[in-house]
């Protein structure tokens, strides 16, 4: 078993004050796999004291200073790649070909946005007669979840280090192993001291002490709407800037007439993709009335082909999701649409024929499902699709607005008419004939799946404070302004 009991602050490995072990599991096997010391609220006051200290100098560096920084960022993780890959796997379950391919490598690709959007971005233009820069914020808090770990960790410390902010954060204590890594890797970088601190914990302790901490400037969140809430009461006394990636429950609007066969497997393999624990997975399918036999008949072939195996193999199969709650929330919400009248076609309730153990879920799929049952309704966060038939078009972008989440949407069919009803969606991110973002593109949510924007040159822009300075002599946009947080 793996063993990470002290927290990276101010630049060293310390011992935390009066923190407890804690011992991850292992979804495969429910066996503990690592252990870690969940942080206290003093760990938390020497982590903020690390950055604020530290964000006096880190704040005035050039945009140079901070792409060779994240330069050597870069060629650290892409040596500690295997590494990362193989404990993302063995503490939520994704399998290798998952971890390698892609849960790993997305941690990466923010470093490698993020460097291009800070080499050319802006900071500083003209308005009338006021000249407007951007500048560092401050001290940056980060809850991160464990669905997409480094994804979501990286979105969010690459841009804070870009823009010149200092950081202290807090990962999810299901799969904290990779967070370890990257303060290894960010040590061996030569991040200085205090930039970037790393305090594991839970939320009621870490992440509440954090959020209150009248000296961190910003939190930003990735989480349940749930938690979310939590996060923006807990930061409202002391009025700090809060950003947040919550839940999700996208529609997959097929439009009438599309060809099935070619539409529907490069959308429905996002409800299957990471065992389904992607906050946008399109896991409601929305079918014209015409077609409803049709796109049963495709995703239950394609549910029933997808095998279910160990995440520590290599293959195109799907592991176990990341712990007991969201096994039993999962099959909870399956045995939920069964006794709410909804038809299951194939899948259902219990493990995998042939898994006596671990968090393994059978792909799923029901049928006439009503958009005011619970499965249409609440994250799923498994392999479980649902299909509800519409009578036209307007119908069906009403039930895909249905929801109070509106974190993203897709739609299968031809581009053209998808172009027509994309705006219609009220949702952050619209996907037409594919499930996945644009790293390079902002990336957030309407409604309760939260606020602010993630990725390239919008992601850099939110860790980022706006000043307007009025009264300077001629053209300032070459001088000392127009260098602020530059």
């Amino acid at each position: 078993m793996k063993s990470y009991l002290q927290q990276y602050i101010d630049g060293a490995w310390v011992e935390s004050e009066g923190g407890t072990v804690y011992q991850v599991i292992d979804p495969s096997t429910e066996q503990p796999c690592t252990e870690i010391t969940l942080g206290t609220a003093a760990d938390v006051d020497k982590a903020v004291a690390a950055a604020r200290s530290a964000f006096e100098s880190w704040s005035q560096t050039s945009v140079q200073e901070r792409l060779d920084v994240l330069g050597r960022i870069m060629t650290e993780y892409k040596a500690r790649m295997p590494d990362l890959a193989k404990a993302m796997s063995q503490e939520m379950g994704a399998p290798m070909a998952l971890a390698s391919m892609a849960q790993a490598p997305t941690g990466l690709a923010h470093f490698s946005a993020t460097a291009k959007a800070l080499a050319a971005f802006e900071f500083s233009e003209t308005i009338g007669k006021a000249t407007v820069v951007h500048e560092p914020l401050g001290v940056v808090a980060m809850i991160t979840p464990w669905n997409w770990p480094l994804n979501q960790i990286c979105a969010k410390v690459a841009p804070a280090l870009a823009a010149g902010d200092t950081m202290i954060l807090k990962p999810s204590e299901e799969a904290p192993s990779c967070a370890v890594i990257l303060a290894e890797i960010m040590h061996a970088a030569g991040v200085p001291a205090g930039v970037f601190n790393l305090v594991n914990g839970d939320g009621p302790g870490v992440g509440a002490a954090l959020c209150a901490h009248r000296d961190v400037d910003m939190v930003s969140f990735t989480g349940s709407t749930r938690a979310g809430i939590a996060v923006a009461l807990a930061a409202a006394p002391t009025v700090k800037r809060v950003h947040q990636e919550l839940g999700g429950k996208a529609a997959n609007l097929v439009l009438k007439g599309s060809d099935l066969a070619t539409v529907l497997p490069p959308t429905v393999a996002g409800v299957l993709a990471n065992s389904g624990q992607s906050c946008i997975a399109p896991t409601r399918l929305l079918v014209h009335a015409s077609q409803v036999a049709e796109a049963t008949a495709i995703v239950k072939s394609m549910m029933e082909q997808t095998k279910v195996g160990d995440p520590a193999e290599m293959g195109q199969h799907i592991g176990p999701v990341v712990n007991k709650a969201q096994f039993d929330k999962i099959q909870g919400l399956i045995q939920s649409a069964i006794d709410e009248g909804a038809t299951l076609v194939t899948g259902g309730v219990g493990r995998p024929d042939g898994r006596n153990a671990g968090y393994y879920i059978q792909p799923t799929l029901f049928t006439d499902v009503r958009p005011d049952m619970r499965i249409a309704q609440e994250e799923t966060f498994g392999p479980v699709a649902t299909i509800t038939s519409y009578a036209d078009q307007d119908e069906g972008i009403r039930i895909a607005n249905a929801t109070e989440y509106g974190l993203s949407a897709t739609i299968s069919g031809d581009p053209a008419a998808a172009a027509k009803v994309a705006p219609r969606l009220r949702a952050g991110l619209v996907t037409i004939n594919s499930w996945s973002p644009d790293i390079g593109a902002p990336f957030g949510g309407y409604k309760q799946s939260g606020n602010g924007r993630e990725n390239g040159r919008y992601g850099l822009t939110d860790f980022m404070e706006v000043k307007t300075i009025t009264g300077l002599p001629g053209d300032t946009r070459q001088g000392k302004p127009a260098e602020a947080g530059a």
